[in-house]
């Protein structure tokens, strides 16, 4: 009768009793370390397919969106993203312009946070005023990625300077389209750049 691993695992190997077949001998080994392993599946939906009934402790590498999951007993959940680069926005001219004090580019890059997918942004944006005021509210040029867009809008409280600003903090909207949206710069405000460094939300 086959035994088990000495670590708990539940991993079957043959005793000297038992009626020697190589074929079982090897499919035995295979069956019980595959699902040990961080098993790779070119999607979810091809995933689903070959493991009708997962266990909790399995975990699995997506290769479409490069994404390692462990099964937690109820689900699949996000281990790690994968590599994520930063990525330029280019803020909408004439009203703003990179590296606003000095933060460096306004960029975002998708990552994982506490195992669901969000959006970080980073740097910072200076600010034109024609006759006291913004041209316009819309911060990004052009639209965020399908991928980098949020399923519903998320509002943020972005810093802006405190020098020569009668406030010290802003609004921007992530929204579904891919549009950021800026507000809380007015003719008595007039802050000279707004940072981005820590600000992030679900998508």
């Amino acid at each position: 009768m086959p035994l088990t691993d000495s670590y708990g695992q539940g991993i079957t190997y043959p005793t000297l009793t038992d009626k020697p077949n190589a074929q079982t001998l090897g499919q035995g080994i295979v069956d019980g370390l595959t699902p040990k392993t961080v098993m790779s599946f070119a999607s979810a939906i091809v995933r689903g397919a070959t493991i009708a009934t997962p266990k909790a402790g399995m975990v699995t590498w997506l290769k479409d969106v490069g994404r390692l999951e462990v099964y937690d007993g109820t689900g699949w959940a996000v281990v790690s993203a994968g590599t994520s680069t930063w990525k330029t926005i280019m803020p909408s001219p004439p009203s703003y312009t990179q590296n606003g004090n000095s933060q460096g580019n306004f960029s975002y890059r998708i990552v994982n946070l506490f195992g669901e997918m969000g959006i970080m942004f980073r740097g910072g944006v200076g600010v034109n005023y024609l006759n006291k005021n913004v041209v316009t509210t819309q911060l990004n040029f052009n639209q965020l990625p399908i991928e980098a867009r949020p399923s519903s809008l998320r509002t943020l409280v972005v810093p802006c300077s405190d020098a020569n600003s009668a406030r010290i903090t802003l609004k921007m909207d992530v929204q579904s389209d891919g549009y950021l949206k800026l507000y809380g710069i007015q003719s008595d405000t007039n802050p000279p750049w707004v940072g981005f460094n820590g600000v992030f939300c679900s998508l």
